[in-house]
């Protein structure tokens, strides 16, 4: 029953009252019951138990009791020590010599000193607890014990200060009215307020007055020093255009008294008395240096010289200074311009020399270049000649393999095809060295599949390697490089043979090593290698290590060539080379800027196809050449129709009525007729058939030309193979 009539929410001295008043009631009605039932002493029990109860919930409210006075005096205490720092505090900052504020995050004066803003009397007593941060700057700005500088406003002072209150720490000094001088220094708290320390740094700026004034005087006094010991005549004048310093020897040089040369003279004055005395060595100085000095904007240095008598020179200078005053300075160059014209004299009679010289020279030099070009005409002239009867002599005897039986015969045929190739050899050779001497030689730079190239080196030189008992390896690469291909195929084919040539056993190998920008490309052999005395000249014409060698295998050109074709192309040659052990070239060349994620392309064999009943139409002018030609293509089952020119092929084909399969015709024709003009009209006549061009004409130009109408290039002499392997792609179905 107790626990209903009593509320948990009850303080502990409520619930104890009505504990009592229910124990009392209970007792009461006790000691009054008349009846003798158990009911008495069930009541009984409860007021024992409620009694209990009371017992157990005073001993708790007195330890609550305790616990509430115990925490009150901790509170109290500290409530004590609170007072006593921030009473600490306040006496800790008032003793502190410069003014202090300190403003919370809100902007608001929490506290300051009786020295922060002593110096402004008017607003002094205003700077009090809860004063907003831009007030105080207002009241600040627009105090007249705020001595703002020269052209500044109280609003921009304002604006600025409030500025400044943005950044983390801001140290400025400001000027208070008289001769007073605040530094203000404000600092971010860790809570975000703002801390304001104001030091009177007015003994420190008249110290620092002090000492500046003196310095001045002593620079002024060493500026004087210098300018007396200066071997050059110095005269400063300033903003007003008045003399306000000078040196002894600006009088000297002038030949002007001292009396005349005041301090405070005004430059026109001293110009009137200059003017008389010496000569303009430009007339147009005379007047370009009244203009400089009356002139109120910026001016440039200027410069020029004046005569004084008749063998004295000064060189005159005159510079703006950052107040707009200038100076102008007199150096004596007398010496210098006599020294000048003595040296003049001598060039003259120098170059008078030179000139002689210079005409006996071009005389000879002339004479050399025409030998040279006469000698490089000579030999293209020459090559060129021989290559039409080379490449008939070649298809001559490629024609007679076919119908001699006898093997003695056969390989006598043999011994002059060799023969054959080795005068074409040589020839081109002669051909290459002469272009490239002549300085006529055209670059075509392309980008290159090196792959393509080494593969095509590979089908060329692996059955001679052979036939020496060599290994020939070429090592597959994915490099596109830039280059000219004609060129660099060239390169190739000649280190790569001359390797061949000069190794007696082991293997040769060509091979890629992949650098950031560019691609060396190597060329090795297991060969009796170099000696180091001999490395240079084995790129000389006609140089061969080996002198027993015979002119069947080669005159010493390969390496010329080379040398200068890598010259000629600015692509880096090397030679590295071991006695008994080997050698190896190398070319450096420029990696191209084109994809270069290629797959390696396979070795193609092209296989041999039936040429039966195709119609091949010829133009060539040279008559041996044609027959060869057409004997040669006969022999492959072609219907050959041998033209000498133009005209006659136009005549030819109209008469039999039929569009040919294929055209091959000469570059150069009779009468300045070009082989293009002939293979494009007849395309336009008779649709786009494929065409080859024969020449010995090795220009880049033509190469773009050919590869622009697509044309097929072939140059003399014709290699048989070759042709076949035209013939065979232009007629495969």
């Amino acid at each position: 029953m107790s626990r209903d009539l009593i509320d948990p929410q009850d303080s502990l001295e409520r619930q104890n009252e009505k504990l009592l008043k229910i124990t009392e009631t209970l007792m009461r009605r006790v000691e009054q019951s008349t009846e003798a039932s158990g009911a008495a002493y069930t009541q009984f029990q409860r007021a024992v138990l409620l009694e209990d109860e009371v017992r157990l919930r005073t001993r708790e409210l007195e330890r609550a009791l305790d616990l509430l006075n115990e925490s009150n005096a901790k509170l109290a205490h500290a409530n004590a020590e609170t007072e006593l720092a921030r009473a600490n505090l306040a006496n800790a900052i008032e003793t502190v010599e410069e003014g202090f504020a300190l403003f919370n995050a809100e902007d608001e004066l929490v506290m300051s000193n009786s020295r922060f803003g002593q110096h402004m009397i008017d607003i002094h007593h205003l700077f009090k607890p809860g004063l907003r941060f831009e007030h105080y700057v207002h009241l600040v700005a627009n105090s007249p014990y705020l001595a703002l500088p020269e052209g500044e406003t109280s609003a921009g002072w304002e604006a600025y200060r409030l500025a400044r209150h943005k950044d983390k720490h801001a140290v400025f000094n400001v000027r208070m009215a008289g001769t007073r001088w605040l530094q203000v220094s404000e600092h971010r708290t860790t809570d975000g307020g703002t801390v304001i320390l104001q030091t009177d740094i007015t003994d420190m700026m008249r110290l620092e007055r002090q000492e500046r004034d003196r310095l001045l005087d002593d620079q002024a006094q060493l500026i004087k020093a210098t300018l007396e010991h200066l071997n050059q005549g110095v005269c400063i004048f300033d903003d007003q255009n008045r003399l306000v310093g000078r040196n002894r020897r600006v009088g000297e040089l002038l030949s002007i008294p001292a009396h005349r040369l005041q301090i405070g003279t005004h430059f026109s004055s001293l110009y009137d008395q200059i003017r008389r005395q010496v000569r303009f060595l430009d007339r147009a100085d005379q007047d370009t240096i009244q203009h400089w000095v009356s002139r109120k904007t910026a001016r440039a240095p200027l410069s020029f010289e004046i005569g004084i008598d008749r063998d004295r020179t000064l060189a005159v200078f005159a510079q703006q200074m950052p107040d707009k005053g200038f100076v102008i300075s007199f150096t004596d160059v007398s010496a210098e311009r006599a020294a000048v014209r003595a040296i003049s004299q001598v060039n003259e009679m120098l170059e008078q020399r030179v000139a002689e010289r210079t005409l006996d020279l071009e005389d000879a030099l002339s004479e050399a270049e025409r030998a040279n070009a006469s000698k490089s005409r000579f030999v293209a002239a020459a090559s060129h000649d021989l290559l039409q009867p080379l490449s008939a002599a070649k298809l001559y005897v490629a024609s007679l393999e076919t119908d001699l039986e006898s093997p003695d015969l056969k390989e006598r045929l043999s011994k002059a095809g060799n023969a054959l190739v080795s005068v074409e050899s040589i020839l081109s050779a002669l051909l290459d060295i002469s272009k490239l001497d002549s300085g006529l030689a055209s670059v075509d730079i392309s980008t290159i599949n090196l792959n393509d190239m080494l593969a095509q080196i590979h089908d060329e030189l692996e059955p001679l390697a052979r036939q020496s008992g060599l290994e020939f390896r070429v090592v597959p690469c994915r490099a596109l490089v830039d280059s000219d291909a004609s060129y660099l195929r060239r390169i190739l084919q000649n280190l790569a043979s001359n390797a061949i040539r000069y190794t007696e056993h082991g293997k040769v190998l060509i091979g890629v090593r992949h650098r950031k920008s560019t691609v060396r490309l190597e060329v090795w052999d297991t060969g009796p290698g170099i000696p180091e005395d001999q490395q240079d000249k084995v790129f000389d014409e006609f140089h061969r290590l080996n002198a027993s060698a015979s002119p069947s295998e080669g005159m010493g050109l390969g390496l010329a060539i080379v040398d200068r074709a890598c010259r000629l192309l600015n692509q880096p040659l090397q030679l590295t080379s071991h006695v008994g052990r080997g050698t190896c070239f190398s070319v450096e060349l420029p990696r191209s800027s084109a994809d270069q994620t290629l797959k390696p392309a396979e070795f193609r064999v092209l296989n041999a196809i039936p040429l039966d009943h195709h119609i091949a139409v010829l133009i060539e002018n040279d008559e041996e050449l044609r027959s060869a030609l057409t004997i040669t293509m006969e022999n492959w089952g072609l219907d050959v129709l041998p033209c000498a020119s133009q005209a006659e092929a136009e005549e030819v084909l109209k008469e039999v009525d039929i569009a040919p399969d294929v055209i091959i015709a000469d570059y150069q024709l009779d009468d300045a007729a070009l082989g293009t003009d002939a293979i494009r009209d007849l395309r336009n006549r008779h649709g786009r058939i494929p065409a080859c061009l024969i020449t010995a004409n090795r220009d880049g130009r033509l190469h773009e030309l050919c590869s622009r109408e697509d044309i097929s290039l072939m140059h003399k002499p014709i290699d048989p193979d070759v042709l076949r392997v035209f013939l065979e792609r232009a007629l495969s179905p």
